[in-house]
């Protein structure tokens, strides 16, 4: 399934408004800080792709290394084995501008093509908080392409609007993170802020290159989480691939 995870955590804003009666005050304006520099993934890339699906499955963050109070949002037909419900492979109908900031939090597999395997897993918490990962292998030089075109998505929107499903109007700043959370051979971390109505969710997200593989660690909720709740995620999602790539 083409999943946009914009689509999902604009979806908690707008429910956070309609559950708020769109009263809030206007948030306060902070200073961004700048969109990271580019980081290149390693030349050689450290180990070999990982080609299943499955093994690459199995490597994504378990609930049980999760807090307490999260649960597995189920895919309906991967997990459930649900028939796909008409246009259930089409794409998120909500929209940017410019279209291409909609690749910004979207799965690593579907912001850079050709994929040997891919993977992703997403878990509701309390208050609207979310934490989504996924991965995606390739041969090659694939990883360090993939690498590289997420950073530049990163530095062609770093402010942007869109629309939901429902034409509510939301407003998207991504910026860096202060702070030092690095992860795997090569790692970056942004922060997204989406704001609609007067509300805001914060997405905090590390994308690491492991061996051959990208995996994209995404943590969002109200205020945003802090540097060791980002680092303990994504070194959470880097063991687990360099368990499956080891044969462990």
């Amino acid at each position: 399934m083409r999943r946009v995870r914009l689509g999902a955590v604009v979806g908690a804003c707008a429910v956070i408004c309609a559950a708020c009666g769109n009263s809030a005050d206007e948030p306060a304006t902070t200073s961004a800080a700048p969109i990271p520099a580019a980081v290149a993934a390693p030349d050689p890339l450290a180990g070999p792709a990982i080609t299943d699906s499955t093994v690459l499955q199995s490597a994504m963050i378990p609930l049980e290394s999760l807090p307490p109070g999260y649960t597995v949002i189920p895919d309906p037909v991967r997990d459930l084995g649900l028939d796909p419900a008409p246009g259930y492979d089409d794409p998120d109908r909500s929209g940017t501008d410019p279209q291409r900031c909609a690749d910004v939090l979207a799965p690593i597999s579907q912001q850079f093509a050709d994929a040997a395997a891919s993977a992703e897993v997403r878990y509701s918490g309390p208050d609207f908080s979310s934490i989504d990962e996924d991965a995606a292998s390739y041969t090659g030089r694939g990883a360090a392409d993939a690498f590289a075109a997420v950073q530049a998505a990163f530095a062609d929107c770093g402010s942007f609007t869109g629309t939901d499903a429902d034409g509510i109007d939301i407003s998207y700043t991504l910026e860096g993170r202060d702070g030092d959370v690095t992860a795997g051979d090569a790692s970056v971390t942004a922060r997204l802020k989406i704001e609609s109505g007067g509300f805001t969710l914060v997405s905090d997200v590390v994308v690491a290159v492991v061996d051959s593989t990208v995996v994209q660690v995404v943590a969002t909720d109200q205020d945003g989480v802090d540097d060791a709740t980002l680092s303990a995620l994504a070194q959470a999602a880097v063991d687990g691939i360099r368990g499956v790539s080891l044969g462990a």
